[in-house]
């Protein structure tokens, strides 16, 4: 959305109010100004507002008169300006226009009204169309001028009420109005009625804003008076329920002592009719003992013609090794004894074959 931030010009504070929070929560930012005076202050002095919602009938200086200062100012008159007032006509729509008011909104705002000016401002800015109106200046009287319909360079000329009688004699100018006591009577009533207004409406607003300062005080005591008495509840609340709990803890703990003393009673008696040994343990135990010893005595002797059966298979195959192994060295010296005897004789048999032949070899020779 465009439209980020507003100025709400309204010199009643509960009209504020309610428009600040409906503009609140459409996420936007809200300066508040309580007169035109100060708008216009605010204006010159701070940032550009995207949009101004302008109260019609304000004291000093009223909305019409603060959106024409708004729309003669260069630096301003880009602003547009949501007129808030109770005139739902057509007429007025039409007339403030024509002052430079984008457009109007009923007092009290609602929603939805709300929503369809300012979404309609937003496509009007979005899109770059947003209506120029012409400005006019404001002279003195040119309001009570243009609610009678006299002219604004006419002069007055006093003269008395007579029915039938012109207005004027022939040498009189045009523009010369004659100020009959119905013209004053009007004018009275004008300034009157004007006035009237301007004071209902400053104690309207008076009377509103005492209403909403008073209902304001009556709701933050009412809320503190509330505060207060929760508060108490919550500690009387707290205190029993610690109280309670308290009273609980002491018979839970009350009743695990007791239990816990009958069961250690318990206990000691029963170990005072189990401590030592009796003659029934003593001969159970003897008996114990006895087999034990049997059984060891047992084990033992297994074990030792065992160990005897052992030692003799292993001296028998200790001698069976040594004896083989005598035996193989007898072989072997043998044997070694029988080549020796073999060599010697068949060197003997050499020799004396090899005389033989020697002999032999002389005998022949």
């Amino acid at each position: 959305m465009a439209i980020k931030n507003a100025l709400l010009v309204d010199d009643s504070k509960v009209a504020r109010f309610a428009l600040s929070k409906l503009l609140e929560n459409r996420d936007m930012e809200v300066n508040m100004a309580g007169s035109a005076e100060e708008a216009l202050d605010f204006l010159n002095s701070n940032g550009r507002p995207d949009v101004i919602f302008m109260d019609h009938l304000m004291p000093g200086m009223n909305g019409v008169e603060a959106t024409k200062a708004i729309k003669g100012n260069p630096d301003t008159a880009a602003i547009p300006v949501i007129m808030c007032t109770s005139k739902k006509s057509s007429s007025f729509t039409e007339e403030a226009k024509n002052f430079g008011v984008y457009n109007i909104l009923t007092k009290p705002p609602h929603t939805e009204g709300l929503s369809m000016v300012l979404e309609q401002l937003d496509r009007d800015v979005i899109a770059g169309t947003l209506p120029e109106a012409p400005i006019t200046e404001f002279e003195g009287g040119s309001r009570a001028d243009e609610l009678l319909n006299v002219p604004r360079n006419a002069s007055v000329e006093m003269s008395l009420k007579s029915e039938g009688e012109p207005a004027s004699n022939g040498n009189s100018s045009s523009n010369v109005v004659p100020l009959t006591s119905d013209l004053i009577e009007q004018i009275a009533r004008s300034a009157v009625k004007t006035h009237v207004n301007n004071r209902l409406h400053e104690l309207l607003s008076s009377l509103f804003d005492e209403q909403f300062d008073h209902l304001k005080r009556a709701l933050d005591e009412s809320r503190s008076k509330q505060e207060s008495i929760v508060e108490e509840r919550l500690n009387a609340m707290g205190s029993l329920v610690e109280e309670r709990t308290m009273h609980l803890r002491d018979e839970v703990a009350a009743e695990v002592n007791l239990n816990l003393g009958r069961e250690l009673a318990d206990l000691k008696k029963e170990m005072k009719r189990n401590s030592g040994f009796t003659s029934e343990h003593m001969a159970e135990l003897k008996d114990h003992i006895t087999s034990v010893q049997t059984i060891d005595t047992e084990f033992w002797q297994t074990l030792q013609s065992e160990a005897i059966q052992q030692a003799h298979e292993i001296s028998r195959e200790t001698a069976e090794d040594i004896a083989q192994r005598t035996i193989d060295l007898f072989v072997s010296q043998q044997r070694s004894a029988s080549s020796r005897i073999y060599t010697v004789s068949l060197a003997a048999s050499l020799g004396i074959f090899s005389v033989g032949i020697a002999w032999l070899a002389g005998l022949f020779g």
